[in-house]
């Protein structure tokens, strides 16, 4: 917000200073709009590259992360107070409160504190397709499907480039046993993404009633939390922006 009020008052300025030189008011305003536009985006990348370097700080944390569980506590809590500490941030750029959130809501629900990411998650914005995605995953394992549904549908649609959430959203639905339903909502995956060789062969072992593998989608699969891996060594994924090399 700080920064578009910067970015105006630059223009306004600009146009002013133009007018008052002699020129027609109509000419300052072109100049005037490429400050302020030009300006904002400086701004904007200034204030997003600040962010970047907690989200590095949080990573670093999180990468550290061995099998004590009392240690990976203290770890994770350092990590949410590290990004809690980000939010002023947001006071001066849009978006960056929800993907601040998004972060702290990702952290909760890897260590199964699952209302303290819906909390976050509901923070995190509506184009936030993995805090759509993860949420439903929380209330699928509450066993609420029709609310299950819904922050899936809010996930695909953000984020229908996104296999991983398409296939989670249909597994849930064929473990639920809504095979139909699970078959459907394939089937808009491969329409909405024709080349996705990974959900072409998905829709195929539904169509011929052989259970949904999510192997095509590991590692990020087990961060739902949803079927135990083998090894458990997530990769840590975020909604919008990414971190990567978590280690719990």
């Amino acid at each position: 917000m700080i920064n578009l009020l910067l970015a105006v008052a630059a223009g306004f300025v600009t146009a002013l200073v133009i007018t008052l030189a002699g020129f027609h008011v109509v000419a300052g305003i072109i100049p005037g709009t490429i400050v302020m536009l030009g300006l904002y985006i400086l701004l904007g990348r200034r204030s997003f590259q600040a962010l970047e370097k907690v989200f590095a700080q949080v990573q670093t944390e999180l990468s550290t992360i061995g099998g004590n569980q009392k240690e990976a506590k203290v770890k994770a809590d350092k990590a949410i107070k590290l990004l809690e500490a980000s939010m002023p941030l947001s006071k001066w750029q849009f978006l960056l409160a929800s993907q601040i959130q998004g972060q702290i809501g990702m952290i909760k629900y890897l260590f199964k504190d699952y209302d303290g990411a819906m909390a976050a998650f509901a923070k995190s914005g509506a184009r936030n397709y993995y805090a759509k995605a993860f949420s439903a995953a929380i209330l699928y394992q509450r066993k609420d499907m029709a609310g299950m549904e819904k922050s899936f549908e809010e996930a695909v649609t953000s984020g229908k480039k996104e296999g991983v959430v398409w296939a989670a959203y249909a597994w849930c639905l064929a473990q639920n046993k809504e095979s139909e339903k699970a078959l459907k909502v394939m089937a808009r995956a491969v329409e909405a993404n024709p080349s996705d060789e990974k959900l072409k062969k998905a829709l195929t072992d539904l169509q011929n009633d052989k259970k949904l593998k999510m192997k095509a989608w590991e590692p990020m699969w087990w961060q739902f939390g949803l079927e135990a891996p083998p090894v458990a060594q997530p990769q840590f994924i975020g909604g919008g922006r990414k971190m990567r090399g978590m280690r719990r």
